[in-house]
């Protein structure tokens, strides 16, 4: 535990994520660590997969993109509102399968802890994550740290 040198933050951007951001920050703190927050956008129809001819992709691309977008703002926002000491913090926002992109992240910056909102959320949240943070959990290769909604440190 001594090692912890890469911190990854996955949020969802609800509101629970807020916890595990606040998490990762203090152990990004306590231990000198890197931290990286990921947001991958989630949508509940996936547009290549409809086959309606009235469809128009490349205005769903446009807004697909300008959510990503303000994803990425309200990232970076919510960061610097947080920030109150010199821990190195990349965001990113990514495409594709949560599984496949939060394993890719894992690999390529070497990642010793990953933090998440445990499920905990309302039912909408639950349908479209839950099964996903199981298949997270299980497939990666770091420590993972489910964080519960309400948050408070405590000195034990």
């Amino acid at each position: 535990m001594d090692d912890l040198k890469n911190i990854l933050i996955v949020s969802r951007m609800t509101p629970y994520c807020r916890e595990a951001v606040e998490m990762g920050l203090m152990f990004a703190k306590r231990f000198q660590a890197r931290l990286f927050v990921l947001y991958i956008p989630k949508f509940i129809v996936d547009m290549e997969a409809v086959n309606a001819p009235d469809l128009s992709l490349d205005k769903d691309a446009k807004t697909y993109r300008t959510v990503q977008e303000q994803a990425k703002e309200e990232l970076d926002k919510a960061l610097r509102a947080d920030l109150t000491s010199d821990v190195p913090v990349k965001t990113m926002v990514r495409n594709g399968s949560p599984v496949e992109e939060i394993a890719k992240v894992v690999k390529e910056e070497q990642i010793d802890l990953m933090i998440m909102v445990a499920n905990q959320e309302g039912r909408l949240e639950h349908l479209l994550f839950g099964q996903e943070s199981d298949a997270i959990i299980r497939s990666l290769p770091c420590s993972t740290l489910l964080v519960k909604k309400d948050f408070t440190e405590r000195r034990w």
